[in-house]
């Protein structure tokens, strides 16, 4: 569903400031893979994901979606592929319209636009019964402008329109990790709901090691622009947080150092 080949990425290249985020990423992706994303501050995690939603064209490789080659399509061309949901709460949503109006932006996405005007009580219906299934009472209060949400009720929403279509790739970043405890938990459920139940493929970034060990099928850690280890759901089974430090110092050849991660 996804290949990387060889992908670089060089900021302000020839510059003082250049900087070489991505080197080199090799990665396959099968079609339902659920693959947790983790590494320290400024391993490229959120670069890799940017670089396949098509945010930047990439310095050099190359880079297929369900074996069409995108490395030089526009973002707006790619995004027909790709469901996405940020760390921040409020990117999901315009917060002036209601849920409603949301959910009709989403669920009409890639169809013919008509002069009809205004939301049919047939698709009102079907936007209650997917939302009484997030279990927030979201179903209550279609008329409610998405402002006045919560984050994690802001980031279940952005959940459901974000794979409302399909996606051949959704892409988590960090999209729990500006909620509190039992709402990130509540939102990381569901999205494991969302992501089995519509057979997606999807790729999460967390700095959690434990929410890495626990969900999906393929873990990968990023260290300085590598994929320093992936690891198959067979190997993940029988893996603690402990032996992913040690796992990580053997690769690296250092010690894991970052505190957001190791508190967590």
């Amino acid at each position: 569903m996804l290949k990387l080949s060889e992908v670089h990425q060089i900021f302000e290249q020839g510059t003082i400031n250049e900087k070489h985020v991505l080197k080199g990423i090799d990665l396959d992706v099968e079609q339902g893979d659920f693959i947790t994303i983790i590494g320290g501050n400024g391993a490229g995690k959120s670069t890799m994901l940017n670089a396949i939603a098509g945010n930047f064209v990439i310095t050099s490789g190359k880079i297929e979606i369900d074996n069409t080659d995108v490395t030089r399509m526009p973002v707006y061309k790619r995004a027909k592929h790709i469901g996405r949901v940020f760390q921040d709460p409020r990117m999901g949503t315009a917060t002036d319209m209601t849920i409603e109006e949301n959910l009709a932006i989403a669920y009409r996405r890639g169809k013919p636009r008509t002069l009809k005007w205004g939301i049919t009580n047939k698709e009102r219906d079907y936007f209650r019964e997917v939302l009484s299934q997030l279990d927030l009472g979201l179903e209550n209060r279609l008329k409610d402008k998405t402002r006045f949400l919560s984050g994690g009720q802001r980031q279940a929403l952005t959940l459901l329109m974000a794979s409302f279509h399909h996606p051949k790739i959704l892409l988590l970043d960090e999209h729990t990790a500006a909620l509190d405890p039992k709402t990130a938990a509540k939102v990381l459920e569901l999205t494991v709901k969302i992501v089995g139940e519509n057979k997606l493929t999807a790729m999460m970034v967390t700095h959690n090691m434990r929410d890495a060990l626990r969900v999906g099928n393929r873990l990968i850690m990023m260290n300085k622009g590598n994929c320093i280890l992936n690891i198959n759901a067979e190997e993940k089974k029988g893996l603690d947080v402990p032996d992913l430090l040690n796992m990580f110092e053997k690769a690296s050849g250092e010690k894991m150092e970052n505190d957001r991660m190791l508190l967590d």
